[in-house]
């Protein structure tokens, strides 16, 4: 099992935690963590994009001179795809770019995810995590007592305001719950903090 430092929120190391060896300590899948982000960032996509075929544009109700004699091309309307201001052909039209991975495959990714922080040592674990009231102050103080610099990945055991409303104002900080986490954000930040509560919890629910 892999055995990390235990601190606290002044940045004081007060003991190991072993973590939960399928959870933490497999090696990392990449393919399936390729597979995992771009699943999320297709689900991300808004889809809305659209444009009108020849039945949506206004106007180009009436043929715009006769069918024969005239020695020009024969045109039934001045909205064809042909024309300027006429519709489009085969355009986008909305459409959900979302799709579903196996939960198997998704769970792996997250493992896959986790075990990467743990191997490349980029995850910090912390007895615990409370702040009294919102103050983006204390969440600065936490990270510089333990020497994070980087984009940072808050983890907690549950969903907590005071936490995530303090995190608000910083730009590379995000607080998410553990039952949150997902590949995008545990790769797209740089550091993990995560408390022992929720180090123990993810390692029962995704073993």
């Amino acid at each position: 099992m892999p055995k990390v430092a235990l601190f606290n929120q002044s940045g004081s190391q007060v003991g190991d935690l072993e973590l939960n060896d399928v959870v933490f300590g497999i090696e990392p899948n990449e393919h399936v963590l390729h597979d995992a982000v771009v699943m999320q960032q297709a689900s991300r996509r808004q889809g809305t994009h659209a444009v009108k075929n020849r039945s949506e544009v206004r106007g180009g109700g009436r043929k715009p001179w006769r069918q024969k004699g005239t020695g020009r091309a024969r045109q039934g309307s001045t909205r064809s795809p042909q024309w300027v201001g006429g519709g489009v052909v085969f355009g986008p039209t909305p459409r959900s770019y979302s799709y579903k991975l196996p939960k198997k495959v998704r769970r792996l990714a997250l493992q896959s995810a986790l075990s990467s922080k743990v191997k490349e040592d980029q995850l910090v674990v912390l007895e615990g995590l409370a702040i009294d009231q919102p103050k983006t102050k204390e969440v600065i103080n936490v990270l510089d007592a333990l020497n994070v610099n980087e984009k940072a990945l808050i983890v907690t055991a549950e969903k907590d305001e005071v936490i995530a409303k303090s995190a608000n104002n910083l730009e590379n900080t995000k607080v998410l719950p553990v039952s949150q986490i997902n590949v995008l954000d545990l790769l797209t930040h740089d550091k993990l903090i995560i408390t022992k509560d929720a180090a123990e919890k993810a390692g029962e629910v995704l073993a």
